[in-house]
């Protein structure tokens, strides 16, 4: 378990990376962008994954992104950068591709049958995936952007 957790982290740590890249932040935010992610991404990953918890994916990226907020607002000012650089980028890899992917492959089959019972199956599978894949992104953005609110004195403390 301990080197899949690690294993999931770093792979999320090179993500971020790789998305705080476009944004062109200050070459010192990146390896808070990578150590922001991968704690965030090995939290949700724990939550879902472990035996005695064993969370539904909403609650476990919610709480998730809340862990990448407070990490983004408290380790940011020593990066002398805004929280958003790298509390964005640490959000994207958890970002539920698989659900946007299942959305569009059901709508698409659901579009190509004429037959009522497979129509309303892959409809079924369509808003399913839709509104997982709506309310994780919610929840993403509201627990990222939950501390910022809060600690809003620290939040722009690196912008002075």
């Amino acid at each position: 378990m301990l080197f899949n957790i690690l294993q999931d982290g770093f792979f999320a740590a090179i993500a971020a990376i790789g998305f705080a890249s476009i944004s062109n932040p200050p070459h010192r935010a990146y390896k808070y962008c990578a150590l922001i992610a991968a704690i965030g991404h090995s939290i949700r990953y724990i939550l879902m994954n472990h035996e005695m918890i064993h969370m539904h994916i909403i609650t476990a990226s919610f709480l998730a992104a809340l862990s990448i907020g407070l990490f983004a607002v408290f380790l940011m000012p020593k990066a002398k950068a805004p929280a958003e650089t790298c509390l964005f980028p640490a959000l994207l890899p958890m970002i539920p591709g698989m659900y946007a992917y299942r959305t569009i492959a059901a709508l698409v089959l659901c579009l190509c049958n004429q037959e009522e019972e497979v129509f309303n199956h892959y409809l079924y599978l369509f808003s399913y995936n839709a509104f997982t894949c709506a309310v994780i992104v919610l929840g993403m953005v509201i627990g990222a952007t939950i501390p910022i609110f809060l600690f809003k004195n620290t939040s722009f403390q690196a912008t002075r």
